[in-house]
């Protein structure tokens, strides 16, 4: 994806050195997010991506303050999430939203759509009477829904319809930034690209902020300015879309790259698919040293005893490795 043309680079979002861990009993510690950090300027998309279970959907939890921090911090425009008074936490409640993965279980199924998509309208006290009627059509509209469709309920509706309903309830408290979990993993290939194009003109029209966490990197890349990949907590790679996809660094990110299919037989001929092998390291109560140390081919000593730090490539390219 190219680029969006996006003037203004003042940062909406900052996560440092973020870490979410889970008790999971026996004095054992699970490692889910490890000392993240990124950037993500505002009218921008950071896609988070990575194998299932590389901690991208709790992060996206984190940030969200669904999961309370272990450690680290999250700056919405400057302010520490952590921090906050009820008032102000109820602000960000407004302020950042979340589409949720899968759209059957994260709509009520007792609930009318209307009632669905003035639930946080009505939280905040934003509309009533004929106002708040008038807001849920033009959502309806706005996701491609049409006005009779209010006083419907979930099941009478296709995944895709139900992602939009998801999507035209995030978007009813104007906010300023958006966690889509996977929210196109749950639908078919044929719906998939229509909510990334929605998601896209609905960025550019409200000028929106996204943390897009997905493990489709076909799809990623053409909503994402910028990619970070994450392994087992540990975040190992970030910087600009167009720069992770045609040079990805990281021999993790690499094999990433490699599984995307492609179309074009002259690509197919020169396309290295670069199968891992060796055993998954755990992330409960982990050793000093890189996680994928066990499964990369160019480990060397230092790679088991040392955690790699990230550092900086190229300008805005960054990796946590010590070999390449």
């Amino acid at each position: 994806m190219e680029n969006k043309d996006v003037l203004n680079k003042e940062v909406l979002l900052e996560v440092k050195n973020l870490k979410k861990y889970f008790n999971v009993g026996k004095g054992k510690t699970l490692k889910a997010v490890d000392d993240v950090s990124f950037v993500i300027n505002k009218g921008e998309t950071l896609g988070l991506v990575g194998e299932s279970g590389c901690g991208k959907t709790t992060c996206g939890r984190t940030v969200m303050g669904l999961y309370e921090a272990t450690g680290g911090e999250v700056l919405l425009e400057g302010k520490d999430i952590s921090k906050l008074s009820n008032k102000e936490k109820r602000e960000y409640s407004k302020t950042v939203q979340m589409i949720f993965q899968d759209p059957y279980a994260s709509l009520d199924p007792r609930m009318t759509v209307g009632d669905i998509i003035a639930e946080g309208m009505d939280i905040h006290n934003m509309y009533s009477g004929d106002k708040r009627v008038k807001k849920i059509y033009e959502l309806l509209e706005t996701v491609g829904l049409n006005k009779e469709h209010i006083s419907r309920f979930p099941h009478e509706f296709s995944g895709g319809q139900r992602q939009r309903i998801g999507i035209a309830r995030a978007l009813a408290v104007k906010p300023k930034f958006i966690v889509c979990d996977e929210p196109i993993s749950a639908l078919d290939v044929s719906i998939q690209a229509q909510v990334i194009n929605l998601l896209i003109e609905l960025q550019r029209k409200h000028n929106l902020t996204y943390l897009f966490i997905a493990h489709d990197l076909s799809m990623v890349r053409h909503i994402s300015d910028k990619i970070g990949v994450m392994y087992l907590g540990k975040l190992m790679e970030i910087g600009e879309s167009n720069e992770i996809y045609k040079n990805p660094a990281h021999p993790y990110t690499q094999a990433l790259m490699s599984s995307i299919p492609v179309m074009d037989e002259d690509e197919l001929e020169h396309k290295n698919r670069i199968v891992l092998e060796g055993e998954i390291t755990s992330p409960i109560n982990p050793k000093e040293g890189c996680m994928f140390a066990s499964r990369c081919k160019y480990a060397e000593d230092v790679c088991r005893k040392v955690t790699p730090k990230l550092r900086e490539l190229d300008k805005g390219h960054f990796i946590a490795c010590h070999i390449k």
